[in-house]
């Protein structure tokens, strides 16, 4: 089982996630947002283009502990998948999601997919969805874009 992650942050140098969106390949999805993160260390870029689109998934906004235990639980249910991957784009959403969870999680691997994401497909779907630096749609956009690849192969 592959699943598709994608974060949204504060900026690169003091980074602290905002928000977290993961898409597996069956169509399950995980949206959170976080409460608690410092507004103020926001980049520019970032408060342009990621704070407005927040609020658009009622009741998905937690504290950082809440949307740990909430994630974990999600996670959970792929617990008798014989292989499961978490796939970003970027080495930054891995590491703020081990950050988030307190490590890697039990029982899956990661693959980084950056190298081989279909452009021409990640662009095509962005436009079709009129969206773009929301995690959830960048997750979205990322499965989209890796349809064919096996991850397991691509280690």
């Amino acid at each position: 089982m592959r699943v598709f992650v994608d974060t949204e942050f504060t900026d690169f140098i003091d980074c602290d996630m905002i928000s977290v969106g993961l898409v597996a390949d069956d169509g399950r999805e995980f949206y959170g947002e976080r409460s608690d993160y410092d507004q103020a260390s926001c980049n520019e870029f970032v408060r342009a283009a990621v704070l407005s689109q927040l609020g658009q998934h009622p009741g998905r906004v937690f504290t950082r502990g809440r949307l740990r235990a909430a994630l974990v639980a999600w996670l959970d249910q792929f617990a008798a998948e014989p292989e499961r991957w978490l796939c970003f784009d970027y080495s930054g959403d891995w590491e703020l999601l081990c950050d988030l969870l307190d490590g890697p999680p039990a029982g899956w691997q990661a693959c980084q997919v950056g190298l081989l994401l279909d452009a021409g497909r990640k662009e095509d779907y962005y436009r079709e969805h009129r969206g773009r630096h929301h995690a959830l749609v960048d997750a979205r956009a990322n499965r989209y874009a890796t349809a064919d690849f096996d991850a397991s192969e691509n280690i």
